[in-house]
């Protein structure tokens, strides 16, 4: 897939791709090694995964981090958010408190699932600018990231929660691969050796969290 320009420099947001287009991975990756090679430059990476493993919709972010972290370990990009250590909406704030407070501030690309129209369930796209997480269930929560992707996991407007928790556990699965398969080919150009990835460090609960 070729993308169309604003500009020679600039990538067009938002860059969009179906989940099962053969070349949805490659076609990410390419967006995420033109926002990083243009907006990120000398600054180091982290990827901020967004959701908990107690709702199937909602399991796209923490998927997409563990896959991070296996595929990128023996690098320096920081992973937040996993299946073992979820990023969500009880602990984001302290998540993004320890972002802000390294030295220097890394380009932080957030990932989350999302909901949308019928038509569009397993679209995934990558946008300029910073996730606004919770929007689609109505929570107030912290815009994260220099960039974003979101994947649309289901229908939104009605029950959002239910609806969520009743996603198929298989595009959701198939959505994570070609996301942090498409993250990390894109990343790759901007990797060096030497480092491992960290894990975003465990959060103490807060009671009735997901």
């Amino acid at each position: 897939m070729r993308f169309l320009r604003q500009d020679e420099h600039l990538p067009r947001y938002p860059i969009r791709v179906a989940y099962d287009d053969p070349n949805a991975a490659g076609a990410l990756a390419q967006g995420v090694w033109e926002a990083v090679r243009l907006k990120a430059r000398d600054r180091d990476v982290a990827i901020i995964c967004v959701g908990t493993d107690r709702s199937t919709g909602d399991a796209l972010g923490p998927l997409v981090g563990s896959r991070l972290a296996e595929t990128l370990q023996s690098t320096k990009i920081q992973i937040f958010g996993t299946l073992d250590e979820p990023v969500h909406a009880v602990n984001l704030t302290e998540a993004l408190t320890r972002l802000n407070r390294m030295s220097p501030v890394p380009f932080v690309i957030a990932v989350d699932a999302c909901l949308g129209q019928v038509n569009s369930i397993g679209q995934i796209s990558l946008h300029d600018g910073p996730l606004r997480p919770g929007a689609g269930v109505n929570k107030q929560l912290p815009p994260v990231g220099d960039i974003h992707i979101t994947g649309i996991v289901n229908v939104g407007g009605y029950m959002e929660y239910f609806v969520l928790q009743n996603t198929r556990l298989q595009l959701v699965f198939r959505m994570a691969r070609i996301i942090a398969d498409g993250l990390a080919a894109g990343l790759d150009r901007r990797l060096r050796s030497g480092g491992e990835v960290l894990p975003f460090p465990a959060c103490r609960p807060a009671p009735g969290g997901p």
